[in-house]
């Protein structure tokens, strides 16, 4: 059985103890949410549209945190200009507790 969440504008394909990376939830620590569903699988079985928005995926957050740091170069060739910059995504790991 897996279910398909939306959360931070990006679509997930999840499994029940499934741990995951998204983009960072204002949740505090060992605290429930609840996932917004798209679809659910169950075998043979589909549900999407009100059926699946009928369902939960309740999903516990593990940790927040930094991720990589991305490094963006621009350069412009013989006009003497370089830039550098870097980023780091914001991000909260949770754990997929249920889905029903």
């Amino acid at each position: 059985m897996y279910a398909v969440i939306k959360t931070g504008g990006k679509q997930y394909k999840v499994t029940v103890g499934e741990k995951l990376k998204v983009e960072q939830i204002p949740a505090e620590l060992d605290s429930q949410i609840e996932l917004e569903v798209l679809m659910i699988a169950d075998g043979d079985k589909l549900k999407l549209g009100e059926e699946a928005a009928k369902a939960k995926v309740v999903a516990k957050v593990v940790a927040h945190g930094r991720g990589e740091k991305v490094r963006i170069f621009k350069m412009r060739r013989r006009k003497h200009y370089q830039k550098r910059q870097g980023h780091r995504q914001n991000f909260t790991q949770i754990e997929i507790l249920s889905i029903a």
